[in-house]
């Protein structure tokens, strides 16, 4: 059988190539799309990974940014170098580590990881950016430190001109020129004032700064105690042997709270007498009104208008809101040194006036004679042992009430108000001092030199007999850590100096400043006699001055960490 061979058609022929050629175009354009697509998901992972890369240099940029702002704010150096210096290097440590991790990715994407030695130069790099940082905040810190202490400084010898410009501007006529050169020798060169007059009678011996004594008018501070002492006594809130919780450890009677000028025991005294009636015993006391001195242009001071809650208590250890003057504190511990009357302070200008002269009593207080007396060991305890030690004298006794805390111009104050000799008294001397001249109890230093100048006029006489009106002789009941830990006074008057520039803020991260920086037992009166008063003498070796009033609640005693 004989096998045909078919031709093939043209026409197929062309139409099979047409759609071979159909199959290789899209083998190919489908192979495309499908290498593109893989492409696209390999890229994602590398831009995610540079996108992370991208917000940690941003974060980092961002901190270094923060820290230098912190730096142009800083000064100080730091309080623990070493340590603060071995975070700084954790620190650049990680940020070492965190941009090496990058820069290895970046380089492995171009075939090549960092080396060793370039780590290195790395890490050292970054380390003395850090170090020098840091030096900077530090002499930034520094400036800023000097430069508060230079302002300072500033006020208070302006303070110092103007005491001493008012003090050759003073009216002498009249006044006891013995009396005023001891007192101007007294207070020396420093801003303050100085009033002296005879507690029995008015008349004005001398007053030194007549501007600040008679027409300014200042915060109390703890010398309002004794409006708060006088009111508990009457009102029978407290009595003289009755302790008071003022602390966890501690209880005092109002010998020693006055002695030691403790705030926590004066603010229960006020929280219970109350505003209305501290008030009427204020203004009793003579306070808020002019004394009727023969000096032209006294200010009546002033008293508060309104308070409660709290801020009553606050009053009545610190004196807010109450403003007096030198004169009226003399005449109001002339007052209690005198047994109860309010005088009218008098300056014989001619030797005429001088003759008949005589003593105006403004007013009776109506306060009992008990509570008066009741007042007078602490204020001797103050003098004896307590926060005015820097006023005792051997040789008389001496009644006297402190006062430290920082003023309305945001300035230190210190003020000592006295009477002496207290079995007779003969004058009441009153010192006010401003800036750092208020502080390390300056005033009642102030004073003790004034009433050892004019012990052979005014002292005791060699047959005096004790007050016969103060039954006991005071002493302290409590050792010197235990006095160190309630005299809050003293706590306030070392707490920190005006003007200081706060250095937290002014370091890098992690940094700190350093210290320099730039705060019931029923127990009765021990019996002794008269001779032992003057037992413990304390004479002060220097009058430089080294100690916050807080406006605020009383602050706990912290511990200083070494």
């Amino acid at each position: 059988m004989t096998q045909t061979r078919r031709t093939p058609n043209p026409a197929q022929i062309a139409l099979n190539f047409l759609l071979f050629i159909i199959l290789i175009s899209t083998g190919t354009a489908w192979a495309k799309n499908k290498g593109t697509a893989r492409a696209s998901k390999e890229k994602r992972p590398a831009a995610r990974q540079q996108s992370a890369r991208n917000d940690r240099s941003a974060r980092a940029q961002k901190e270094r940014e923060k820290q230098s702002a912190r730096a142009e704010r800083g000064r100080g150096k730091s309080a623990q170098e070493a340590r603060v210096d071995k975070r700084h290097d954790r620190n650049s440590a990680r940020d070492l580590r965190a941009a090496r991790k990058d820069r290895d990715e970046e380089r492995r994407g171009g075939g090549r990881a960092l080396s060793k030695r370039e780590r290195l130069a790395e890490a050292r790099r970054a380390a003395e950016q850090r170090r020098r940082e840091i030096a900077e905040a530090r002499r930034r810190a520094e400036l800023a430190r000097q430069a508060a202490i230079a302002r300072q400084r500033a006020i208070e010898q302006g303070m110092r001109d103007e005491a001493m410009s008012n003090i050759a501007k003073d009216d002498t006529t009249g006044e006891d020129l013995e009396v005023r050169r001891a007192a101007v020798a007294a207070l020396g060169n420093h801003a303050g004032t100085v009033v002296v007059m005879d507690p029995k009678t008015g008349r004005v011996y001398t007053v030194v700064n007549q501007e600040w004594a008679l027409r300014r008018g200042f915060k109390p501070c703890s010398t309002i105690k004794l409006m708060t002492g006088l009111a508990g006594l009457t009102e029978k809130v407290i009595s003289p042997v009755q302790d008071v919780s003022v602390s966890d450890r501690h209880a005092l009677d109002l010998t020693d709270a006055l002695a030691y000028s403790n705030n926590g025991y004066f603010q229960n005294v006020g929280g219970k007498v109350g505003f209305d009636r501290l008030m009427i015993y204020a203004r009793e006391l003579g306070l808020g009104e002019r004394t009727g001195i023969n000096h032209p242009n006294e200010s009546p001071g002033r008293v508060p208008l309104f308070k409660s809650g709290y801020a009553v208590n606050h009053m009545c250890s610190h004196g807010d809101d109450f403003e007096v003057t030198p004169i009226q504190l003399a005449n109001l511990v002339s007052a209690i040194g005198n047994g109860g009357n309010l005088l009218v302070p008098h300056l014989p200008r001619t030797p005429q006036e001088d003759v008949k002269f005589k003593t105006i009593v403004r007013r009776k207080l109506n306060i009992p004679q008990e509570a008066i007396r009741q007042m007078i060991p602490g204020m001797i305890g103050s003098v004896n042992y307590g926060s005015g030690k820097k006023a005792y004298d051997p040789l008389q006794t001496i009644a006297g009430k402190t006062g430290t805390c920082i003023d309305r111009d945001r300035q230190w104050i210190g003020l000592f108000t006295s009477v002496a000799p207290i079995q007779s008294p003969q004058l009441a001397v009153v010192v006010v001092a401003k800036g750092s001249d208020g502080r390390g109890h300056f005033p009642a230093y102030v004073a003790g030199q004034i009433y050892k100048s004019l012990r052979h006029r005014f002292g005791p006489g060699p047959d005096a007999q004790p007050y016969a009106a103060m039954p006991i002789a005071p002493r302290p009941k409590i050792n010197s850590k235990e006095a160190a830990a309630i005299s809050d006074e003293d706590k306030e008057d070392e707490a920190g100096d005006v003007g200081e520039t706060n250095v937290t803020d002014t370091l890098p991260s992690g940094t700190r400043p350093t210290g320099n920086g730039v705060k019931s037992t029923i127990m009765t009166v021990p019996q002794s006699t008269p001779a032992q008063v003057n037992t413990r003498p304390v004479v002060p070796n220097s009058t430089q001055t080294t100690d916050q009033q807080n406006t605020q609640r009383p602050r706990r005693v912290h511990t200083t960490r070494p």
